[in-house]
């Protein structure tokens, strides 16, 4: 049994939108396939993965450093102790071999995407759905295959006001989400409010609203906006300083008592544990949105789990950031509280198998082997293209 090909393409996934920081009309991402030689139905398996938006594809990195050293490597090497599948641990090890400590910025998100097509191909193996088989080797054996997930949008769009924002919103209400998130920081402070308040009127009984500053401010506009949305009742005020401003988000706190969340654009155990140590993250109502697509992928997100239970946290206190299907499995498989969700944006990557609805901000998953990327059309068929 061995790993016999890995495969990378760099795929657009531009949008005519904006955040508080980034346009995404040039934004790219990875898309892999780990092909193995174990063959199914006349087939090899095959697993699949791709990085999340808002980071660019890294392609360059993966050919240059990653892919070759799992290659080169004996396939004898990356086998569990069974030898009946492939050891995700270890290729991670393999993946990391002669890369020093820190310098965590573009390489999580090569060695994260990797990762994901592997974990993808561990589980076709096992012929077990992703989230089943990580129940039973981390988790309580048990998998809760209903997730909760909220809608992620309202970004700035040229042109687009607030008849636009809240047509967009009322959209993801009526497609059965419960929360809906938008973006702040991009506008005024008075404007912003301006545009909360109306998305806000939108809301009926278990509805909620989040906003989102991705990192644009500093501690003074961080408090005003702090101040100005404390009577909102947010389901959170997301990232409101730049992510590795630690001090910044703890001053923040004594500011703003509802809920905060952060945590997207971190990409290491070790930043994360940073954030849970000088941060002022409270463990009773702020939510971390750590993205194993972008941080080194699900054998550092265990690790990140280890840490937070050590230091208190409960793994329904993460929702991460991203929207993919490797989140859903991870939270439906270890019990994390949900996960992030784009209902029109960053297709075919964003999104659930075909069919699966969304009831009062709820899905559940289909019991597909895998990660369940075959159970989406759009996504397959461009799959398929990169593993023909």
């Amino acid at each position: 049994m061995k790993i016999t090909e890995i495969r990378e393409s760099t795929r657009p996934i531009k949008s005519n939108i904006r955040n508080a920081y980034i346009d995404f009309s040039k934004m790219t991402l990875s898309l892999v396939a780990v092909v193995t030689d174990v063959m199914r139905d006349g087939k090899p398996v095959i697993g699949y993965g791709f990085n999340s938006n808002g980071r660019y594809g890294q392609g360059a990195l993966m050919r240059e450093r990653f892919i070759p050293r799992v290659l080169d490597a004996d396939p004898a090497s990356l086998l569990d102790d069974t030898e009946d599948n492939i050891d995700p641990h270890k290729v991670w090890a393999t993946l990391m071999n002669n890369e020093k400590p820190g310098g965590h910025g573009e390489r999580s998100v090569a060695v994260g995407t990797i990762d994901m097509a592997v974990w993808d191909a561990v589980a076709k193996i096992a012929n077990k759905p992703l989230y089943q088989l990580l129940a039973e080797r981390y988790g309580n054996g048990t998998a809760n295959r209903q997730v909760f997930v909220y809608a992620a949008g309202g970004y700035y769009w040229p042109g687009k006001g607030l008849e636009g924002l809240t047509g967009e919103m009322q959209s993801y209400l009526d497609r059965g989400y419960s929360v809906v998130k938008m973006k702040i920081g991009g506008a005024p402070l008075a404007e912003d409010c301006q545009r909360i308040e109306a998305v806000l009127k939108l809301l009926g009984p278990g509805q909620r609203l989040a906003v989102d500053a991705n990192g644009r401010f500093d501690l003074p506009t961080a408090v005003a906006y702090a101040k100005a949305m404390a009577g909102y009742n947010l389901f959170w005020y997301e990232e409101a300083g730049d992510p590795l401003d630690y001090a910044l988000q703890a001053e923040l706190a004594p500011h703003y008592a509802p809920a905060m969340a952060t945590g997207e654009n971190l990409f290491s155990m070790q930043d994360a544990r940073n954030l849970i140590r000088y941060g002022g993250m409270r463990p009773d109502r702020d939510w971390l949105q750590f993205d194993c697509a972008l941080s080194y992928g699900l054998v550092e997100y265990l690790r990140t789990l280890d840490m937070l239970r050590e230091h208190g946290w409960s793994a329904s206190r993460c929702i991460p950031h991203g929207g993919h299907q490797m989140s859903l499995a991870i939270a439906a498989g270890l019990g994390l509280g949900g996960n992030e969700s784009y209902p029109d944006l960053f297709q075919p990557y964003g999104g659930f198998p075909d069919g699966v609805k969304v009831e009062n901000s709820l899905v559940t998953l289909p019991a597909l082997v895998g990660i369940g990327f075959e159970g989406k059309a759009d996504l397959y068929a461009e799959m398929t293209l990169l593993a023909s």
